[in-house]
């Protein structure tokens, strides 16, 4: 998709702060963060939302948990408990339509949320 922002992370076409890559998966930072740590975790391969999600894309959902759990260790939240939000349309609050999982941990989480 050569508008979706997120591919265009992806090729190094906008900057980001990157947090970890793989040839799967990209994490980088949220420019307009929800909690002291607040991370994106999004695929390289371009998928809209969870909706489009195939039977084939199982592998890289997969991925992207053992990755947020990294993530989470390497950041130091893993132990004090962390979030991992996906929405998934219009009325959930996806505002760009790449698959993409916000981790978020540093401080005490509400429930319910939203």
């Amino acid at each position: 998709m050569e508008e979706c922002i997120f591919c265009k992370i992806i090729k190094g076409e906008i900057p980001s702060e990157k947090i970890y890559e793989d040839d799967m998966v990209l994490s980088f930072k949220d420019i307009e963060p929800a909690a002291p740590v607040h991370v994106l975790i999004i695929p390289k391969k371009h998928i809209g939302s969870i909706n489009d999600l195939t039977e084939d894309d199982s592998k890289i959902i997969a991925h992207i948990y053992l990755v947020a759990k990294q993530i989470a260790a390497k950041l130091g939240i893993d132990e004090k408990g962390y979030r991992i939000v996906t929405n998934c349309g219009e009325e959930a609050g996806q505002t760009v339509h790449h698959v993409h999982f916000h981790l978020l941990g540093g401080r005490s989480f509400a429930w319910p949320p939203g």
